[in-house]
């Protein structure tokens, strides 16, 4: 998996970039197929730091955005995000939702 970072308004700093490295390699113990992530950290306002990334996975394109005070919270605001629609992603492939209903009216 290729994880690319850029800049928006920011310098991205080796600390930057190995945070939102540590954080978003994470995603990939859920999912397998997942090909990269785009990710690109922007300051808006003084105030106003926001993380947004892209991951291209088998068949799916998932987009998430987060924005805090601090450019390391939204790092893992956007971490805990991706993670969450990639487990949702996983588990519409697999066909849990969908099996899930039909054992739960064959047990009636």
């Amino acid at each position: 998996m290729q994880i690319n970072i850029t800049g928006h308004h920011i310098e991205v700093t080796p600390a930057l970039r190995a945070y939102a490295t540590e954080k978003l390699g994470k995603i990939s113990k859920h999912f397998d197929h997942l090909i990269a992530i785009n990710v690109i950290l922007r300051v808006e306002k003084p105030q106003q730091q926001q993380a947004e990334a892209t991951v291209s996975a088998a068949g799916k394109s998932l987009f998430a955005q987060d924005s805090n005070t601090d450019m390391y919270a939204a790092i893992d605001g956007l971490s805990d995000k991706l993670d969450k629609q990639v487990r949702r992603y996983k588990d519409r492939l697999r066909g849990n939702h969908a099996n899930g209903a039909k054992r739960a009216a064959a047990a009636s």
